[in-house]
């Protein structure tokens, strides 16, 4: 088991590396249509459901009320289908006038400190090729709203919801701890009524080259590897905590373990408006894995990955997934919304989108050493309102009037940032 939780450098042979990974896993695999058919299907006979769930629901997406799960009154019913999606709404999560507040605060907090006058641009190119629209995301980290809902004793209720879907425990101990999660600071996305968006193409985030070359990963995805995709499990955290990614110049990367990546909403948003789409069926990364190693694909190509971009999901290499991607259902403010770190997800475009559509993001991310180690540097950038370490080093808020400060951390927070076991 790895310890160390350093950045990783990209060999500068990758695609060597790439040519030889194929060669191995074909060798390793033996069948590999064979099995490419038997994934098909299983995701064609997921989607098929999904759809069907859709017409008949309005939606694909399990939805559970806050009090509820709060309650502990989850059904075994309702988990299984939330493990069968990879997905969830968690309606009211914050009450819709307290995430109204949030959205006026964060809002103050950006004109108070003039950002308008004061933003650069975009500082990465994280997104790479894919059809994207930037100026929504605002690199901001520590304002009052944000940290508060990051530490709330409701965000916390969720995600050890959340974490507690996994399988977490082997005979040696914990890969993680299900109930501490650490603060995992990321930007906002603030989009103006009227605005004409392009949205953001199908992808996965947290790896690309990385879940083909890194060993670890292997391990993650060995049943898929050794042809036993029957076996294989997406909700086993086996070797989950030891992956790394490559540390690339100027690019956001994922330095922790998501057990699922999440937003809350802080604007109500209506369908057909631009919202978050999901490929829902969590196997559905079994189809990535093996696209590459047909024969159609150059031999040192991955059917468009590049190092420090998010692995891209296209209808030329991947048309059943581009094909079943499913919206989130019409939101309120306070609503939050949350998908295991493997599904497939994209933004919808629009066109003269109507009312605000405003998020924060905040993802479960339990504690384990590799969470940890992140929250030490999570700690030093709120003391200076620098620019989180899997960001660029943009650091607007170093100086700004109103950001949450190091002494207004509650109980939560402090065990989120590795200052506290209790």
């Amino acid at each position: 088991m790895s310890t160390s939780f350093t950045s990783l450098t990209l060999p500068a042979d990758y695609k060597e590396n790439i040519v030889a990974m194929k060669r191995a896993m074909r060798a390793q695999i033996g069948d590999v249509e064979g099995l490419f058919r038997q994934v098909c299907q299983k995701i064609e006979t997921e989607l098929a459901a999904a759809r069907a769930e859709e017409s008949k629901n309005g939606t694909a997406w399990p939805i559970v009320q806050q009090r509820d799960l709060a309650a502990g009154k989850i059904t075994d019913e309702q988990i299984a289908q939330i493990k069968r999606r990879g997905c969830l709404v968690v309606r009211q999560t914050f009450a819709r006038e307290e995430a109204l507040e949030m959205d006026r605060s964060m809002l103050n907090y950006l004109d108070e400190n003039q950002f308008d006058e004061v933003y650069r641009g975009p500082g990465d190119n994280f997104f790479g090729s894919l059809t994207a629209s930037r100026p929504e995301i605002y690199p901001i980290y520590w304002s009052k709203a944000q940290m508060e809902a990051r530490q709330s004793s409701e965000i916390a209720t969720v995600q050890s919801f959340l974490n507690r879907l996994w399988k977490f425990q082997h005979d040696g101990g914990e890969w993680f701890n299900p109930d501490v999660n650490i603060i995992y600071p990321d930007r906002i996305r603030r989009r103006l009524p009227g605005t004409t968006s392009k949205g953001l193409g199908a992808h996965t985030d947290s790896g690309a080259l990385e879940r083909w070359l890194l060993p670890a990963y292997q391990n993650v995805f060995s049943k898929i590897f050794n042809n036993q995709f029957e076996q294989y499990d997406p909700w086993d955290a086996a070797w989950r905590p030891d992956v790394n990614e490559y540390d690339v110049d100027n690019t956001t990367k994922c330095s922790a373990f998501r057990t699922f990546q999440g937003w809350t909403a802080l604007s109500d948003m209506a369908s057909g408006q631009g919202l978050l789409h999901v490929v829902p069926v969590p196997e559905a990364m079994a189809y990535v894995l093996l696209r590459p190693l047909l024969d159609d694909v150059p031999e040192d190509e991955l059917c468009g990955v590049a190092p420090g971009r998010v692995l891209p999901i296209s209808p030329q290499w991947h048309p059943h997934l581009t094909a079943g991607l499913c919206s989130i259902p019409a939101l309120q403010a306070g609503d939050s919304v949350w998908w295991h770190c493997d599904v497939i997800h994209s933004v919808a475009p629009v066109e003269n989108q109507q009312g605000w559509g405003n998020v924060m993001y905040i993802p479960a991310a339990p504690a384990c050493a590799k969470n940890l180690a992140y929250a030490q540097s999570v700690r030093a950038a709120l003391e200076t309102g620098a620019s989180p370490a899997d960001f660029p080093r943009e650091n607007y808020e170093q100086t700004w009037q109103g950001r949450f400060q190091p002494g207004d951390l509650n109980a939560n927070g402090r065990r989120g940032l590795g200052m506290s076991v209790r």
